[in-house]
């Protein structure tokens, strides 16, 4: 392992552990340790993500390497977020996929060299279609969050009233305003492929622009019935998890990026 690979790997590690230590304790310290380590293995993940994708004749962006860049997006806006939305919970999560897909990017190479800088036009629809993942991820992660509070609750388990959550309603609400920025974005996402990608309907990627096609459809179907008849908890929490999973499908079914020559 590199200089970067191993620091960023410890780092997450110790974070992830002081993090559960905190969750029941909520001692102000263990977390002031969390968002120290934290930040250290997203600074050490973001000099790896700038060392193995950023090279000099073009943008590796392999499927283990866009693996690694979508972690890096999402330890980052939680770690971000975990104080002020209260998302302690979620950072082992998030911080230990990060730590598995560097692993991942580390023992399996399969380069896959494209030069954005000469198709503007596509970094632009890889960029709102990166976001967009991330966002619908994180809605994703809530809805874990949700579930797993309404399941304890239901069964009067004082434990999870004990752990650093905000209350249910709340992470409802939080849950369906990062759907609707999701579906923002996914909506430009979708758009700008079908403006600007050639090949989009070949055999090999059409299965990608259905399952996406799909997810969108789902979250809609989430945000109509949560507005218009009432959906709510579970309902929403089984929407939002199944729309992660075709996007999760449709990124990653074969290759996230289609060749574009």
């Amino acid at each position: 392992m590199n200089l970067v690979l191993l620091p960023a790997i410890i780092c997450y590690l110790i974070a992830s552990y002081a993090c559960g230590k905190s969750l029941l304790s909520q001692e102000t310290q263990k977390r002031r340790c969390v968002l120290i380590c934290g930040s250290c293995a997203l600074i050490f993940h973001g000099i790896w993500v700038s060392q193995h994708m950023l090279l000099t004749n073009g943008q590796d962006l392999s499927i283990v390497n866009v693996a690694v860049l979508l972690c890096l997006l999402l330890s980052l806006s939680v770690t971000l977020g975990c104080s002020h939305f209260k998302l302690w919970i979620m950072l082992p999560v998030v911080y230990v996929a990060s730590v598995i897909t560097l692993l991942l990017a580390h023992f399996i190479r399969t380069p896959y060299i494209l030069h954005l800088g000469i198709y503007p036009q596509v970094m632009v629809h890889i960029g709102f279609a990166l976001v967009a993942f991330t966002v619908m991820m994180i809605a994703a992660l809530f809805a874990l969050q949700l579930g797993y509070l309404d399941y304890s609750l239901k069964r009067h388990r004082p434990n999870a009233l004990k752990l650093s959550m905000p209350p249910l309603i709340k992470i409802e609400n939080q849950l369906v305003a990062l759907i609707q920025i999701g579906m923002v974005l996914l909506t430009i996402s979708l758009i700008t492929g079908f403006i600007f990608l050639n090949h989009i309907f070949d055999n090999n990627h059409v299965h990608k622009a259905i399952l996406a096609v799909v997810a969108w459809f789902v979250y809609l179907l989430l945000l109509i019935g949560h507005r218009y008849w009432g959906w709510r908890g579970r309902t929403v929490g089984i929407l939002t998890l199944l729309g992660a999973i075709l996007l999760i499908l449709s990124y990653f079914g074969s290759r996230l990026l289609p060749n574009f020559y």
